[in-house]
């Protein structure tokens, strides 16, 4: 089969249909070989039989059984079962010899049969066959004109009863009950294909809401029942096309099922539907999305439907709209409104929205940080440096952090007003540490350490306290110029590693100690750092692994 390639069966299937079939290369099985013909059976909603044809005119065809398959189209499945006979060629030679042996043994048996023998074959594999009985039943309902019939199948086929303990379909049992529910989307899709798209399209919406009342019921961890919804709304599209159904109808059943909770199993969007409503659809859809928004104007679904639907118009306006009906109180819509303006090449507006978002808030320590990065940013963008620097201030004393505080020293830097600013910041962090003690002097010291300030920093933690990372940073920037205050933090930090185990508490406890080193190195005291070294050594001795790494750094 050199005609068969990767490209070749992407040209044939579409860019869709290849990469779904991706998906479905580890459900093929069975793959016979014959002259110029593969076939396979692919598991996809249920088992589907496919076959491969090299040669004739258009150099390589297909056929399955599935319903897309069966109106024509070259699905999915045979994209799959080409992908697996290209990466197993090799051993196509003797699979295809095989294959003529048993197909030659199976016919000469099946030719010998009388009709009375193979109905009775038939119906000896339906008594033992479950899905294969429920297949052809299936089948003949379609066949026929029994809509009824169709219909209580295909509700027998997605009830869980059979399934459920204890009113639950556990894990376990969660395949077999979608595979089971996939021969409902088959029976659907068989509808279409027999000219029956309008029955097929109303059954289909019938179907989603049956699953959609089930799924909870289910443990869907593996996504069966999804692949099921998203089966069932091509089915209902593949449906709509061919009746080409009333516009008006049509438009409100989508904006009712974009409501719906099933629209999470679905995942249908209505604009896929755009040529078929045309624009009388259209216009109705636009219609029913603004009456159901105007009855829930904070319903997610019905903003995100009412944005969906004036973005792909162009109309920001109505977006605007939808997000100022129901804004966030730490001002994120303004910022989301703000943005869109932007992007919209409406700056000034966008710019009045930010500001407006830090207007309405009542505490500046509750908002949405990113809306003062963005308002700073555009500030600074126009030249509105002392705006920039009032809107940091203003943040930085509602949350007194040292990231507001690195804010506004970034913004009093720009503008050169910095040096007045951190003395109000600081006077304001002093006063948070005489109130709050210890939690409050940290971020004090903090900020200290963060402009260099070590040896004000250094007051500020021995007045207000600080945490043993902060002690560490202060005696790393001291060690030179106060080795005797660094020298005492490390040993007082080497203390309760002494007490632990493991790799990372060795590296920690070796690397204190050559900052201690460096310390006496500065104090003039190695001798001192020797009988340390040797003590420790001596009360340590069972650690080999940090016995090994004391050596490596020569200690």
């Amino acid at each position: 089969m050199d005609g068969l390639t990767e490209a070749k069966l992407k040209t044939l299937a579409g860019a869709r249909s290849f990469e779904r079939g991706l998906g479905y290369v580890d459900a093929v099985s069975g793959v016979e070989v014959g002259a110029d013909w593969i076939r396979a059976s692919v598991r996809g909603s249920e088992r589907y039989e496919v076959e491969l044809v090299l040669g004739g005119r258009r150099g390589l065809a297909g056929e399955c059984d599935c319903p897309y398959g069966q109106e024509g189209n070259f699905c999915k499945h045979l994209v799959a079962l080409g992908l697996t006979v290209i990466a197993q060629q090799d051993g196509l030679p003797e699979r295809r010899e095989t294959a003529r042996e048993r197909a030659r043994d199976l016919d000469t048996w099946l030719s010998g049969l009388s009709a009375d023998e193979l109905l009775t074959l038939v119906r000896d594999e339906i008594a033992e066959d479950r899905n294969l009985r429920r297949r052809l039943e299936l089948r003949a309902a379609s066949a026929g004109r029994d809509v009824a019939g169709v219909r209580s199948r295909i509700r027998e086929l997605l009830d869980t009863g059979p399934f459920a303990r204890y009113g639950y379909v556990e894990y376990s049992d969660a395949r077999a009950y979608a595979e089971q529910a996939g021969q409902a989307v088959s029976a659907i899709r068989s509808l279409t294909g027999s000219g029956r798209a309008a029955d097929a399209m109303v059954l289909a919406r019938e179907a989603i809401g049956l699953l959609a009342g089930v799924v909870e019921s289910v443990d869907d961890s593996d996504g069966w029942l999804g692949q099921i919804g998203a089966d069932l709304a091509d089915a209902h599209h593949d449906g709509c096309r061919a009746v080409c159904p009333d516009p008006e109808e049509l438009a409100h059943w989508l904006v009712t099922h974009a409501l719906d909770d099933a629209a999470d199993l679905t995942d249908i969007d209505p604009l896929d539907y755009e040529d078929l409503l045309g624009e009388q659809g259209m216009n109705a859809l636009r219609r029913h999305t603004v009456e159901a928004w105007k009855a829930n104007r904070t319903g997610w679904a019905e903003k995100h439907l009412m944005q969906r639907l004036a973005k792909s118009g162009r109309d920001i306006d109505t977006v605007i709209a939808v997000h100022a009906a129901d804004l966030a109180p730490n001002g994120h819509t303004h910022l989301v409104i703000a943005r869109e303006l932007d992007t919209a090449g409406r700056p000034g507006e966008a710019l009045e929205w930010a500001e407006r978002g830090i207007r309405d808030i009542e505490d500046l320590a509750a908002v949405d940080t990113a809306l003062v990065d963005h308002l700073s940013d555009r500030y600074a963008q126009a030249g509105r440096l002392a705006d920039a620097v009032a809107l940091r201030r203003d943040h930085f004393a509602a949350r007194r952090t040292l990231l507001t505080y690195r804010q506004l020293r970034a913004a009093a830097q720009a503008a050169d007003r910095w040096p007045a600013e951190r003395e109000n910041a600081l006077s304001l962090l002093r006063a948070d540490a005489e109130r709050k003690g210890h939690h409050g002097g940290r971020v004090l010291v903090d900020a200290l350490l963060d402009d260099k300030d070590t040896a004000v920093a250094w007051q500020a933690a021995t007045e207000f306290g600080a945490h043993d990372g902060q002690w560490l940073t202060l005696a790393d920037q001291s060690r030179a110029t106060r080795p005797a205050d660094a020298l005492a933090v490390y040993r007082r930090l080497i203390g309760p590693l002494t007490r632990q185990a493991g790799n990372g508490v060795y590296e920690q406890l070796v690397g204190l100690l050559l900052s201690m080193r460096d310390c006496h190195h500065h104090l003039g005291t190695p001798d001192d750092f020797t009988a340390y070294v040797t003590a420790l050594r001596t009360a340590q001795k069972r650690k080999r692994n940090l016995m090994r790494l004391m050596d490596e750094h020569g200690l």
